[in-house]
């Protein structure tokens, strides 16, 4: 996966801030995405382009279990989310429904990636590199069980 970083360089961002709960009536998802990260970032929707990655502290996705949240920012064209940790939910949804991949990186390649910085994730080698800095970091493996789940394409898709 190749693509560029949107960087929120703060902790617990929250799941009413990535979709406000006034629009978790919509049921189109393409709609859902145009008020993806409204709560934080008013301008996501125009900075947004598809396979872009977000860059972002820890416990992203703390809040309500809202599966809107992964899917608001994956019909926005997010592949990836890429943070210190995550809220159990989020990532769980975020796997299960095969909406992005929550890839969870260490503080010096947290505090090393910026905004806009170009980025190549290989989860098979369990790196990113940055083609902007010329660097690359290692990511924490994801568990086995995640991996077949991410694998098969959901959990929906999963066979045991």
């Amino acid at each position: 996966m190749k693509g560029s970083v949107i960087k929120y360089e703060q902790d617990n961002i929250d799941t009413d801030v990535i979709l406000p709960g006034p629009y978790l009536k919509i049921h189109d998802y393409a709609e859902l995405a145009t008020h993806a990260m409204e709560g934080l970032d008013k301008d996501f929707h125009k900075r947004v382009k598809s396979g872009d990655f977000i860059v972002a502290g820890k416990n992203f996705g703390c809040g309500s279990s809202r599966e809107h949240a992964p899917i608001a920012l994956s019909y926005s064209g997010i592949r990836a989310v890429l943070a210190l940790s995550f809220a159990r939910i989020f990532y769980r949804n975020a796997v299960d429904g095969a909406f992005l991949l929550p890839i969870e990186i260490d503080d010096s390649a947290y505090k090393d990636i910026s905004d806009s910085d170009s980025l190549e994730v290989d989860i098979s080698k369990n790196e990113i590199k940055n083609l902007t800095k010329n660097k690359i970091y290692k990511i924490k493996p994801f568990p086995e069980l995640i991996g077949k789940i991410i694998e098969a394409g959901g959990l929906f898709n999963y066979k045991p």
